[in-house]
């Protein structure tokens, strides 16, 4: 089954009615989404709007390139005419030449008088001896065609398409790996949202619990008022806390819809725990690339340059001569009178070479070709400077993890600790050898472990995201096989 239907699908199945009626919490469980990192990253890669838009521009420029081999084949027209003429043109003949052809046939012929005009006027004749010339209606209809022979700077205009389909793909690429981070952010987002949540939960139940000895202790006169007034304060201040996490990871699940062009906000959760990544992380870390050869940027630019050093041979192919084949086969007609009757049509039809030879324009062509040796120039010197910037941004992303490694393996530590620490204190407060200051703050100081914990676990993570999708090293074909 295609994925691009897996929005819907996922909804369908989130949404669906048990067959057989169960428990509430069931039926819950069964509205709630689970889904895994690479599954949202799946469903984001084939259904956001952005990773389409750029799909579809590599189509577009797809068809520019079909658009500019179009000009490599014959191009036919079929053309049509109708004029009716209003006043006629009117020619004027020298008549000083004939002067002596009319001595020689012994002067003036029947109807012409001593200066040789005629003696009546004739229709097509103007008043002051000017010919009137053409008739009322031209009709003209026929196909022409014309074929390139010799087409330099079309020929290379070929790859200029080709390098433009290269930056779009480039481009499409480069929109998945940034869906991708941030679709991974997203994810860590809501696991750290989730663990906090359980740990504000945790932090609850033992206030409760606090709250609840110091209540049975109340009532057989073993604790003060106060005593019950205190803790159930440090209940209710947890509250608020613990409303905040559920609205954080509401956020965080919106988030996750946005990016994976999802309508719906239906509930789901993730698969794993932050904690769950702690055991991947010292090797990861060792096997951490500083290539920076799939960098996009770094890809985009090479393409450009490309791109610029065919637009410099294009400006060069201008020096070249072009020829074309012409042809063309035509019907004209033309009439006195009402239009459109007594048509009579003549064909006429050539066939021949166009031949251009470009041999000055003022500097135009050179200096074209100047600029454009320029810009190739000023790319080396822009992919040098990009490359230094990458690098440097490649060992402050490692250093980043490196720390981080060190910070979660420092609070993994102060977890367990507290933990220990917390649970002597707890078991000391249940036969009153500790106070209810010393298990609150014994409390705090596990809550404070737990969160600097799953933090620096979160840091960590996303450190790592930064760092994939600045080296560009994303395996993207992996989600491709989540779709089928």
């Amino acid at each position: 089954m295609r994925f691009q239907s897996l929005g819907a699908v996922l909804f369908s199945l989130a949404i669906a009615v048990p067959t057989c009626v169960s428990a509430q919490d069931e039926v819950a469980a069964a509205d709630t989404l689970v889904l895994s990192l690479d599954e949202c990253i799946a469903i984001a890669l084939d259904e956001n709007p952005t990773i389409k838009v750029a799909d579809m521009e590599i189509k577009r420029v797809d068809y520019s390139k079909k658009e500019i081999i179009g000009q490599l084949l014959p191009s036919i027209s079929f053309d049509a005419s109708y004029s009716r003429t209003i006043e006629k043109q009117v020619a004027y003949m020298n008549m000083d030449a004939f002067k002596g052809l009319a001595s020689l046939g012994g002067g003036a012929t029947s109807g012409e008088d001593a200066s040789g005009e005629s003696s009546s006027s004739s229709s097509s004749s103007s008043s002051d001896g000017g010919i009137k010339m053409g008739l009322d209606n031209s009709y003209t209809m026929g196909f022409s065609a014309a074929l390139p022979i010799i087409a330099p700077q079309l020929w290379k205009s070929i790859n200029l398409t080709d390098n433009q389909i290269l930056q779009n793909v480039e481009s499409a690429r480069k929109s998945r790996l940034s869906l991708v981070s941030q679709v991974q952010k997203a994810y860590y987002t809501l696991m750290l949202a989730e663990d906090s949540y359980s740990v504000m939960q945790e932090s609850y139940e033992n206030a409760k619990f606090s709250h609840e000895v110091y209540e049975k202790r109340y009532k057989v006169g073993a604790a003060s008022e106060y005593d019950v007034l205190r803790s159930s304060v440090a209940m209710k201040n947890i509250e608020p806390q613990l409303e905040q996490s559920k609205i954080s990871i509401k956020q965080a699940q919106l988030q996750l819809f946005i990016l994976m062009g999802m309508d719906t906000a239906v509930p789901f959760k993730t698969n794993a725990k932050l904690a769950d990544f702690e055991s991947t992380m010292y090797d990861n870390t060792l096997s951490l690339s500083r290539s920076i050869s799939e960098n996009s940027d770094l890809r985009m630019l090479d393409i450009q340059t490309e791109t610029l050093k065919d637009a410099l041979a294009v400006q060069k192919m201008a020096w070249f001569p072009t020829l074309a084949l012409t042809a063309n086969y035509t019907w004209t007609s033309s009439t006195n009178g009402a239009p459109f009757t007594n048509i009579r049509w003549n064909p006429y039809s050539t066939v021949g070479l166009a031949l251009s030879l470009p041999i000055f324009q003022g500097g135009q062509r050179y200096s074209r070709i100047k600029q454009a040796s320029i810009q190739v120039e000023e790319m080396k010197w822009q992919r040098q400077n990009l490359e230094r910037s990458l690098q440097m941004q490649v060992d402050v992303a490692i250093d980043n993890i490196q720390m981080n490694v060190k910070q979660i393996a420092t609070n993994a530590e102060s977890v367990t600790q507290a933990d220990k620490a917390h649970q002597i204190m707890e078991k000391s407060f249940e036969i009153g050898a500790a106070s209810y200051l010393d298990l609150r703050d014994s409390e705090l100081a596990l809550t404070r472990a737990q969160l600097a914990y799953y933090q620096a676990i979160y840091n960590y993570l996303v450190a790592n995201s930064d760092l994939e999708l600045l080296l560009g090293n994303a395996d993207l074909q992996k989600y491709e096989s989540i779709k089928e």
